[in-house]
């Protein structure tokens, strides 16, 4: 699985080339073209080669001079799916949590079909109110941004309701230690695995468990796929959006793997029950 950074540098390496084949076609070179712009040959090198990213004002010079108008537009739509797929966090947060809830409802409300993957954590849709709240305040504690938790929870509750109806599928895959990580008091965690439990009986939810004991495949973060429309991937200090069909389709292979290592139905729930009982001793 590439990591996110990796990812946005494949993007731009294709911008890149992408500008390189529309400057060769105009029979210019490097140093033609920089003349031409008023740039530094350089700059036009870096480009080509993804170690920067160009404005969308140097697209339009870049078409301009090499007579390929009629291409800006495409290109200048690939720059702004970069410019979307690595997001800082401090940035998106600055002013807390709320706003970076609702701003995913439309998304969630277009989505019919959810394939999550997560490693270490119960993922959103499927939290309890409690669990949901002692996450953002670490959160929000480890980032230093304002204290907005109640508000980014009642947000958070609001955007789960859209797998209320049962048109919209939700397919979950959680590594054993999700389960086991523990987010919030004994309390917090009890309510939280029994929710997991109630939320895995609806025929619109499947959830799969991957067994520390069948753990075989390589470890990766977790990610969540929109139907074929995006994936978004969190890392520490960003969110990486992918839209690229080539690399959906990555994410698409990975899930099924990871789905064919889990185990559901009795034997998912007897995992989360013997981690529930385990709660009592610990």
């Amino acid at each position: 699985m590439p990591s996110p950074s990796h990812a946005v540098d494949q993007a731009k390496q294709a911008l890149g080339a992408r500008l390189r084949e529309i400057r060769l076609a105009a029979r210019l070179t490097g140093r033609d073209l920089g003349d031409l712009a008023g740039w530094h040959s350089s700059k036009v090198s870096r480009i080509e080669h993804g170690r920067q990213t160009p404005s969308e004002s140097d697209i339009g010079t870049w078409c301009r001079h090499c007579g390929a108008d009629d291409h800006a537009g495409d290109l200048l739509a690939s720059l702004r799916t970069i410019d979307e797929m690595y997001v800082e966090w401090r940035r998106m947060q600055r002013t807390g949590l709320q706003r970076l809830q609702k701003a995913a409802i439309p998304l969630y409300e277009r989505t019919s079909c959810f394939r999550v993957y997560e490693p270490s954590l119960i993922p959103g849709l499927l939290q309890t109110a409690g669990y949901a709240l002692a996450l953002m305040r670490a959160v929000i504690a480890f980032r230093g941004i304002p204290d907005d938790s109640v508000e980014a929870v009642e947000a958070r509750m609001q955007r789960q309701k859209v797998l209320d109806s049962g048109k919209r599928r939700c397919a979950v895959i959680l590594e054993e230690a999700a389960l086991q990580t523990r987010i919030g008091g004994t309390e917090v965690m009890a309510g939280q695995l029994g929710r997991l439990l109630t939320m895995a009986s609806r025929p619109n939810i499947s959830l799969g468990i991957i067994p520390i004991r069948s753990r075989v495949m390589w470890p990766t973060t977790g990610f969540w796929i929109f139907d074929e429309e995006r994936v978004l991937v969190e890392t520490l200090s960003a969110e990486l959006t992918v839209t690229q069909p080539h690399e959906i389709a990555l994410y698409s292979k990975a899930f099924t793997e990871l789905a064919e290592l889990a185990v559901y139905g009795a034997a998912a729930r007897t995992l989360i029950t013997s981690t529930i009982t385990a709660l009592d001793h610990i």
